[in-house]
């Protein structure tokens, strides 16, 4: 009897193990393909292919540019999926933009740095540009878009004049001409993750803010603990002074990621992309009002 219980403990435990890696490892990897998507690699390092999931208006004109974003997912630059922002890029889509969601390097799937995730967003950029007419984009139009993590980046691309990949075409430009971020990491000096190693200060677009920069719209919890809300402020104020358009929308009370898809009734998520929404409208990207 004993020992039948001994095997039925082993059972279980085994079980559970195979559970555990079964739920890291899909945790641990990144969709080559997503619902509704066209899926296009645009960068490839060895082995490892990454994707962009390009999200089209149903309905557009074929001679039309339209404005596009790219949005770079958050996880403390060691894991997340794109995923996270296909809520945001059906809703964008929808309004008549192309809406792009990005894969790049992370810590726990490829063992990188912050350092190459930068390298990574800029060539996302860069390869979204150089087939803007093939997806029928105005280059001139192009935003980037992001939370936590991914919003550093969307900020790094427009404001990091290093960390480039030496692989890409340097003669296009990954530069946004908007900002739409959602709880950014603004100020990596501030911020304890490593892999910066002595580029805290390059790799920090608080730190890099100069005239010249894209109009932006910050969504920060000012109960955020984990990127501190004054980090939003501090940028913004920065931008200010150096004549470029920006704007801090305060959620009094939240916490970090509190704009995400499936984040309690959904209202944050909403909120926050109607918010969106009527920024790029101010800009001449969108047309009418927004929908949800």
């Amino acid at each position: 009897m004993k020992q039948q219980l001994c095997l039925v403990i082993l059972l279980i435990g085994v079980g559970a193990l195979a559970l555990a890696q079964q739920t890291t490892t899909a945790q641990n990897t990144a969709p080559t393909s997503l619902p509704g998507a066209i899926s296009k690699v645009y960068k490839t390092i060895g082995e490892t292919q990454l994707y962009l999931h390009i999200y089209q208006p149903a309905e557009r004109q074929s001679n039309t540019k339209l404005p596009a974003i790219v949005f770079f997912f958050g996880g403390g630059w060691r894991q997340g999926s794109p995923a996270q922002f296909v809520e945001h890029c059906k809703y964008l889509a929808a309004r008549g933009m192309v809406a792009i969601t990005a894969e790049y390097r992370v810590k726990s799937r490829h063992n990188v740095t912050p350092l190459e995730c930068i390298a990574d967003a800029k060539s996302a950029m860069r390869w979204v540009r150089a087939h803007a007419t093939e997806f029928g984009i105005d280059a001139d139009r192009i935003a980037a878009g992001g939370g936590s993590a991914g919003g550093h980046l969307a900020a790094a691309v427009a404001t990091l004049r290093e960390f480039d990949d030496k692989a890409d075409d340097l003669k296009v430009s990954p530069s946004p001409q908007a900002l739409v971020l959602f709880n950014p990491v603004l100020d990596t000096a501030e911020i304890s993750a490593d892999g910066f190693g002595d580029k805290k200060l390059a790799a920090s677009p608080l730190h890099n803010v100069r005239k010249g920069l894209p109009p932006t719209i910050i969504f920060h919890g000012t109960a955020d603990t984990t990127v501190p809300f004054t980090q939003a402020t501090r940028f913004c104020e920065a931008m200010t002074k150096q004549g470029s358009r920006c704007e801090v929308k305060a959620y009094e009370g939240r916490q970090h990621g509190f704009f995400n898809y499936g984040r309690g009734d959904n209202e944050d998520f909403k909120t926050t992309l109607r918010a969106a929404d009527d920024f790029l409208t101010s800009l001449g990207w969108l047309k009418g009002k927004p929908t949800l």
